[in-house]
């Protein structure tokens, strides 16, 4: 690799793994969630519906998120012309757009839930952002989460310059939104559309539905969060993928597709996430299939660490928005 191309990739840094890199503050707020979560009910012992309500009320160990003020919705048709709702939060004068798809194991979670984030990605780069409110499982299996981000992909494609004044595009998301962003860009490329995203943001992303090692080590990678258990994650694919459909499918799993003429990606995760190795491995064929890739490693912090009360929070969300800028400046 000569010296300008090494430039574009991070290089690794094996310390960061080692035990010492944990800070303690990092180490005071993992125990502390894992002694609020603890003997918590868990989803699937539940019922999706009873969950859901429960997180929509504010019960539990996380409030409820306050919503923006600015926000407006749009709807865009999806595949078989049913409707999706697209949350946006946008300035008077857009130098781009960011198109956000929410995490949640495909199970929970809307459009709606980050707001401030969204508010905050507006305010540090000066886009619009756009929330897709895609449907979930189990009610809607594979592939309707897939299709409706590939149909609110494409809209965005034709339709960016006349609503928001730019065709200048990102995208990205959370866990398993940051799959189905993986998953959006490659059907997108295939319909020649993807070249219109000039970089990907991906946090914590699942992108192995057959999981990877550190899935399936999920009890030793230290994270206080039960639902983030391998029985916990082998539910949420179980919810959202039909019996008979092969969880190595590159649409399902994207681990396993052709990569090329992807856009430039940063890929965030912390060492105590059991999807740690996905975000490792992705980052690795992001580099082989001949795109950009940066990769932010977080001693210590568990999934979801950028949406919790998290030390290493701000400092991930700084440098995702440094990147988001750069690449509408670029």
């Amino acid at each position: 690799m000569s010296e300008a191309s090494a430039e574009k990739h991070d290089s690794f840094d094996p310390s960061l793994f080692e035990p010492e890199a944990i800070p303690p503050e990092v180490r005071a707020a993992n125990e502390k969630m894992a002694k609020m979560l603890a003997g918590a009910p868990q989803w699937w012992e539940v019922g999706v519906v009873a969950y859901r309500e429960a997180a929509a009320s504010g019960k539990g160990p996380f409030p409820r998120p306050e919503k923006s003020a600015q926000a407006r919705t749009i709807h865009v048709e999806g595949k078989g012309g049913h409707k999706i709702a697209v949350r946006v939060i946008a300035p008077e004068r857009a130098t781009g757009v960011y198109l956000f798809i929410h995490g949640g194991g495909l199970v929970f979670s809307s459009s709606d839930v980050q707001d401030s984030m969204l508010e905050r990605v507006v305010k540090n780069t000066g886009m619009a952002a756009l929330s897709i409110e895609y449907r979930l499982a189990p009610e809607h299996q594979y592939p309707a989460a897939w299709d409706d981000c590939e149909s609110v992909g494409a809209w965005l494609v034709k339709n960016a310059q006349s609503e928001f004044g730019t065709s200048a595009l990102t995208i990205g998301g959370e866990s398993a939104g940051a799959m189905l962003a993986v998953a959006a860009l490659l059907r997108l490329r295939d319909r020649n559309d993807s070249r219109a995203f000039r970089a990907v943001n991906l946090s914590y992303g699942n992108y192995d539905a057959s999981m990877t090692p550190s899935q399936l080590q999920a009890p030793q990678m230290g994270s206080p969060i039960p639902m983030m258990g391998q029985i916990g994650l082998r539910k949420f694919v179980e919810a959202y993928l039909p019996a008979g459909v092969d969880p190595r499918d590159p649409d399902v799993s994207p681990l396993y597709a052709d990569l090329r003429d992807m856009p430039a990606a940063l890929f965030t995760v912390g060492t105590c996430d059991p999807l740690l190795d996905d975000s490792l491995f992705m980052h690795a064929r992001w580099i082989a299939a001949g795109n950009e890739a940066h990769l932010a490693i977080y001693p210590g912090a568990p999934h979801a660490f950028t949406i919790s009360p998290q030390p290493q929070g701000p400092q991930a969300a700084a440098r995702i928005d440094a990147f988001l800028k750069n690449a509408i400046a670029g």
